[in-house]
């Protein structure tokens, strides 16, 4: 294949198959070359939207095509799907299937992919899904530095192919396996939903239990949970605690003990105490999130290794032996098991956290998607915290009131919403932002000049630094009324940092600086300015910036406009009301590359299903990541280390080659005489927060 020509893939299939056209379609080097299945309508439409050709007959596609991946059911399942991906293999196309398939199905496409000199791969998609893939890339650092000693693993019926290709990838290999009939289940016991059984797993005890029971008509959507591994060593446990994440690691408690027995809690050899009892790798993801990214990602990841054995060529038959192996793994167990209980069981009642915790949610999405698509507590943080004044539209809507009348309008920027801040940020700034940034500011030099916190929000973070630097003068700056309200009352009712932190009303990027400055905070304010703002924010900044001087910035995780349906992120209490905290996001048509987000509070009084007061705001922010804020900037920066599930910091420093760095010869004499050579920047119409 020519370097640069796009791989060509036919998606046969509209079900499941929307997932592999999605990743066709928008994965670079790939072009979507056409729609094949059965002629209906919504088929039709699907295609239509995508831009692509339809097809119902083999004998109308063109030539052209490298690869079909097939996402219609076979023979196992009933369905047409392994004809079909022979009928390709004739015409020379190379082909990706979807699990599952039988031994036999799988043995005979490998021999005919062999026959026609073309590359076949079986799907089993979910080693591919980014949680997954992380689990199975920390499980083969695990065992790489210590024996495994056990395999702990539950899956529904339907995904225990998936699971046992899972476990081969983790552990390295597949071999030496063996497993046990499960237990007989008295007959006086009742439905059980899972069957257990033992056995050895790549040479590593295995413990397997199964959700035993199948709606054949919507497999899916009454499974009881989908796939759990737990792996452990001497060391901790590794675990994915669900396919779609997060991960966890367990150290291994162990405490010493002296002679009378008792567990030595201090002194020399305790400094593993400060272990945490468990680590979260990575967020969770809405369910919108695992169908608009993490699926089409782990087809694209596969669709790579299809590509990939294309321009390496070579005997399919030999290069699917894991894959056979894999499959008679699953064989034998489906064996031992016996066929599934048939259920049809009535739609669900999906909970909310909220409903189980109902305290403010202090994480709540993730996304290893490579889209950002997570809605982060950095949005949690900032997105109360930074709305511009020139741009938000924010007031109580007229809601019910105890007298059944209507309440009022408050027309003033962001006041309504700033009283709300601290019932949800308080608790999660204390644990996340603010200890990363104070330990990072722990051994800084501060003498050069002062803190200068851009966008304080009430002061949380402010306080922090000052209290973990009693040497910091500090400069707060936040032009919006309400949050600088509370921010100058949190300073004034402290003389602590009443007698250290300046409190202005000044807005980035026109606002007042020091010649010289140690530090500067920027914690959800960057996507408030539009580029030329922002051009001029760092170039005033870095030529104020001390020698060593740091930058912090705190990220969104939004790197690209996207849409995030409202969903409901945080709740709190307070005497008698309960508050609850929605946000939403989507692409903002009335300005490209940036995105509209919209937060609303609803106030309930004692255990009331109707709101009494709702607050609303809405305002544009510009997505950015770590690599825009580098280009932008000129600085060198580095992720900074916080609690997982926490918003994104990072730490900018200086780049020796800048041409702001202390020695080069393009460094200004004084930072002052240096701006008034610069362009102006053109203004904009937004509040420059």
């Amino acid at each position: 294949m020519s370097a640069g020509v796009p791989f060509r893939v036919l998606v046969c299939g509209t079900n499941f198959g929307r997932f592999y056209a999605e990743a066709a379609h928008r994965r670079p080097g790939y072009a979507l070359a056409g729609i094949l299945s059965r002629g209906s309508a919504a088929s039709r439409a699907y295609a239509q939207n995508l831009g692509v050709p339809y097809y119902t007959d083999l004998d109308d596609l063109p030539a052209g095509i490298d690869a079909a991946c097939v996402a219609v059911s076979s023979a196992i399942s009933g369905g047409q799907g392994t004809d079909l991906a022979k009928a390709l293999m004739d015409r020379g196309i190379h082909v990706l299937q979807e699990h599952p398939l039988h031994l036999t199905e799988l043995t005979d496409n490998l021999t005919h992919a062999r026959r026609r000199g073309v590359q076949y791969r079986l799907n089993t998609h979910y080693p591919h899904v980014a949680p997954v893939r992380a689990f199975i890339d920390a499980a083969r650092r695990l065992v790489a530095r210590q024996r495994p000693l056990f395999v702990d693993a539950a899956t529904p019926v339907h995904l225990m192919h998936p699971l046992v290709d899972i476990l081969g990838r983790a552990l390295g290999t597949l071999r030496p396996w063996r497993f046990a009939d499960p237990a007989p289940l008295p007959a006086d016991i009742g439905p059980q939903p899972f069957r257990s059984l033992h056995g050895v797993f790549a040479g590593v005890p295995l413990t397997l239990r199964v959700h035993h029971q199948l709606d054949p008509a919507d497999r899916d959507n009454h499974a009881l949970h989908w796939h759990r591994i737990s792996l452990g060593t001497e060391g901790g446990v590794l675990t994915l605690a669900d396919t779609h994440g997060p991960v966890l690691f367990s150290p291994r408690l162990h405490i010493g003990r002296d002679a009378d027995r008792r567990f030595v809690l201090d002194g020399p050899g305790t400094g593993r105490l400060g272990l945490g009892t468990t680590s979260v790798i990575g967020n969770t993801g809405t369910f919108r999130t695992v169908f608009s990214d993490l699926w089409p990602q782990a087809i694209g990841s596969t669709l790579d290794g299809l590509r990939e054995a294309v321009e390496q060529g070579g005997d399919a038959l030999r290069a699917g032996q894991y894959e056979l192996a894999v499959c008679r793994i699953w064989t034998d167990l489906a064996a031992r098991l016996g066929p599934p209980e048939i259920v049809r069981p009535a739609v669900p009642r999906p909970l909310a956290v909220s409903d189980i915790f109902p305290v403010p949610e202090q994480s709540v999405a993730h996304t290893f998607s490579g889209r950002g698509t997570e809605q982060s507590p950095a949005a949690v943080r900032a997105e109360i915290r930074h709305v511009p004044s020139g741009d938000a539209q924010s007031g109580t809507r007229p809601g019910p009131s105890r007298d059944g009348g209507a309440g009022p309008v408050d027309t003033a920027s962001y006041t309504p919403s700033a009283e709300f801040f601290d019932l949800v940020a308080a608790e999660h700034t204390a644990t996340a932002g603010a200890p990363a940034i104070a330990a990072l500011l722990a051994g800084a030099d501060l003498s050069t000049g002062p803190v200068v916190d851009i966008g304080a929000g009430t002061g949380l973070v402010t306080e922090a630094v000052a209290r973990a630097r009693p040497d910091a003068e500090i400069i707060a700056c936040e032009p919006a009324v309400g949050m600088r309200a509370v921010l100058t009352s949190r300073v004034f009712s402290d003389p602590y940092l009443r007698s250290r932190i300046t409190v202005t009303a000044d807005a980035a990027p026109d606002l007042d600086l020091p010649d010289h400055i140690s530090v500067v905070l920027l914690c959800g304010v960057l996507g408030h300015l539009d580029p030329a703002g922002r051009a001029r924010l760092w170039r005033r900044l870095t030529r104020r910036l001390a020698p060593g001087g740091l930058v912090v910035v705190e990220l969104m995780g939004f790197e690209e406009p996207l849409t995030l349906p409202e969903t409901r992120l945080a709740t709190a209490t307070a005497g008698r009301h309960r508050y609850e905290w929605s946000f939403g996001a989507a692409p903002d048509d009335a300005a490209d590359g940036m995105m509209r987000l919209d937060s609303t509070w609803r106030v309930y009084l004692d255990g009331a299903t109707e709101a009494v007061r709702e607050v609303h705001d809405s305002y544009r922010w510009a997505p950015f990541g770590l690599k825009d804020v580098e280009a932008e900037s000129g600085l060198t920066a580095h992720a900074l280390p916080t609690r997982p599930g926490a918003p994104p910091l990072a730490v900018l420093t200086r780049a020796p080659d800048s041409p702001y760095a202390p020695d080069s010869p393009y460094a200004p004499d004084t930072p002052r005489t240096t701006e008034a050579s610069l362009a102006p920047s053109p203004p904009t119409t937004e509040d420059h927060r």
